[in-house]
């Protein structure tokens, strides 16, 4: 699927859930446990989007897990309802398999929504949580009607754009304010994981809207949305700062979607000086 990291900490895992369902994930380091949990972007994987993050934090002092969502990467690709709940029982059934008793949660897009509903479910479970741009705060049809991102992207799934680099380029730009810091090997990693999706997984996805229950969140919140995503609108880190505590965002000028990648050495400063307070 990918290249992956060649330091000698990184282990390349697979875990079969107590379902059937095998995960594959990436784990560095040792230390307090953060899962990274990526977006429902075709072709997806959980290297693809933290590759530039994760290691910094091994070496930070913390075991990071990046697992790929069923669905996506090297996972299991069942066909089958793609709700949140599949997700969120999903990551919780990785952490319970490997023995994590407490941990941070990193997501992004739906890997937010994801992570506010682990710790909404799993509150014993979940210290802190860092979400960028966290999907879960408007109806489905709210994000077709508003977000060019997510119009064009449920199209190029649909009609197999994806399925060869020059779709897959152009969608990926659109993730990023500065489309030239889209590599060839984002391209092929992407096109090599939606050439095995089913179309189930975009098209039956579901995310109820969580913004009545983020009263409910009891762990410190960091935050951080681009300016000019496309994907989710910015309206959400308002939505987040009225019906949250403990919260705390931080907005980017000349920023897309995908900040952990546009704004790589701020985002894993920040996040780690966040988790050591």
């Amino acid at each position: 699927m990918s290249r992956i990291p060649e330091a000698d900490y990184v282990q390349v895992e697979s875990a079969q859930l107590s379902g059937g369902l095998t995960l594959h994930y990436q784990e560095a380091g040792v230390g307090p446990t953060v899962l990274f949990i990526h977006g429902s972007g075709p072709g997806a994987s959980g290297y693809s989007n933290f590759k530039g993050n994760y290691p910094v934090f091994a070496e930070a002092g913390y075991r990071a897990i990046v697992p790929d969502l069923p669905g996506y990467g090297l996972s299991d690709k069942p066909d089958t309802e793609y709700t949140l709940d599949f997700f969120v029982d999903a990551m919780v059934g990785l952490v319970d398999k490997l023995g994590i008793e407490k941990v941070t949660l990193v997501g992004n897009s739906l890997g937010g929504a994801i992570a506010i509903k682990m710790a909404l479910d799993k509150p014993e479970l979940v210290e802190k949580l860092i979400l960028m741009a966290p999907g879960g705060l408007m109806e489905k049809e709210q994000y077709y009607l508003q977000m060019e991102g997510i119009q064009k992207m449920g199209a190029a799934f649909a009609a197999g754009e994806l399925n060869e680099p020059e779709g897959m380029k152009r969608l990926l730009g659109l993730q990023l304010y500065n489309p030239d810091q889209i590599t060839d090997d984002i391209v092929h990693e992407r096109v090599a994981v939606v050439l095995n999706q089913p179309k189930c997984v975009l098209s039956t996805m579901q995310v109820p809207v969580l913004t009545e229950r983020l009263k409910e969140l009891q762990c410190p919140i960091l935050g951080f949305w681009g300016m000019n995503d496309k994907f989710c609108p910015v309206s959400g880190a308002q939505t987040m700062m009225e019906n949250c505590s403990q919260i705390r965002f931080n907005l980017m000028s000349e920023c897309g979607h995908w900040v952990m990648v546009e704004h790589q050495a701020l985002f894993n400063r920040e996040c780690i000086q966040f988790i050591e307070q």
